[in-house]
């Protein structure tokens, strides 16, 4: 996984709860890196979830809460740092709708080595199925990520399913417009 995933958590860690909860969980996890990324480098992504156990168990959040809070944190940011995935697109539907065919292609170009989840896509006029496939455990990151879309194109749009597999590596979400 790549260390901006890492150091962007760190980021919203020490926004929402202060340098000494993020201190302590990279002390509770004891992960391998020892909490040292580089935005660039690549790391196991066992240490997120490390990360984000710890990080429930210090502030009595459920995991599942706090990954999708990381996901919709996380799309603000793509939208700060790669404002060329936006161009040409309007609506929370036409940018979802580009995730495999555009976005992914853009991002292999800058990450060769990065190992990106699936999203398979039906989309029917107001309504849009959306099946996510990864071999990660981040499901409720994808949900995350999918309400940070909406709220970015600040639309009416409702998640009215999301049915997420136990080990969270399969996903299928059911949208709407209202």
């Amino acid at each position: 996984m790549k260390g901006m995933v890492f150091t962007e958590f760190f980021e919203l860690v020490e926004t929402a709860f202060g340098d000494d909860v993020l201190d302590e969980i990279i002390d509770e996890s004891n992960i391998d890196s020892g909490g040292v990324y580089t935005s660039v480098g690549n790391y196991d992504y066992q240490e997120l979830v490390a990360l984000v156990v710890a990080l429930s168990d210090k502030v009595d959040v459920a995991v599942p809460d706090l990954i999708e809070t990381y996901g919709k944190h996380l799309f603000g940011r793509f939208f700060t740092l790669y404002p060329s995935f936006f161009d040409n697109v309007s609506s929370t539907f036409d940018f979802l709708e580009r995730i495999d065919d555009h976005i992914h292609v853009e991002v292999r170009k800058l990450h060769p080595d990065a190992e990106l989840p699936k999203f398979d896509i039906e989309s029917h006029g107001n309504r849009m199925t959306m099946n996510y496939s990864s071999s990660r455990p981040f499901g409720y990151f994808a949900k995350g990520l999918i309400t940070g879309c909406i709220d970015h194109f600040g639309e009416q749009i409702t998640i009215d399913s999301a049915k997420i597999s136990d080990d969270m590596t399969q996903a299928i979400f059911e949208l709407s417009k209202k």
